[in-house]
């Protein structure tokens, strides 16, 4: 008869908070507005539910909705959405990657998994850009949880 092997403990990770969640709108929302650029911001927390919103309408059109979808496809895949557009191409792993979610998966560059303590506590999504800008707003926002 063998020895059960213990389960490790695991240390409680503080969520991802309203504030945390609204401090990561501003500051993102002010290194698009440095850049000159209009954008709209999600950030969802580990269970996709949203956290804090801000839609600018003086971006394109659809930027709300496309920050959300970097915002879930970021957190459903635990991955920078920057990281994953070849993995979407014809041919390539996630293609027809099907998905819970009641929208399909974005894959353009501008949706960053947040971590707390290395473990997945939720995600932003940054729209109104060209891809490269809104990765590096979403990038440059996450430098107010350090």
């Amino acid at each position: 008869m063998s020895t059960p092997t213990p389960t490790p403990t695991r240390t409680a990770v503080a969520p991802l908070t309203t504030a945390d969640a609204e401090a990561l709108v501003v500051a993102a929302t002010a290194a698009a507005g440095a850049a000159g650029v209009a954008v709209s911001v999600t950030v969802l927390d580990a269970g996709g539910h949203p956290l804090a919103f801000r839609r600018d309408d003086r971006a394109v059109l659809i930027s709300g909705e496309t920050s959300t979808r970097k915002a879930f496809t970021a957190l459903q895949l635990d991955a920078p959405t920057a990281d994953l557009v070849d993995a979407v191409q014809p041919g390539g792993p996630f293609h027809t990657l099907p998905t819970a979610l009641d929208r399909p998966l974005l894959f353009i560059a501008g949706g960053l998994p947040v971590h707390r303590d290395g473990r997945l506590v939720g995600a932003i999504g940054v729209g109104g850009g060209a891809p490269a800008q809104d990765h590096g707003f979403a990038e440059s926002a996450l430098g107010v949880l350090a």
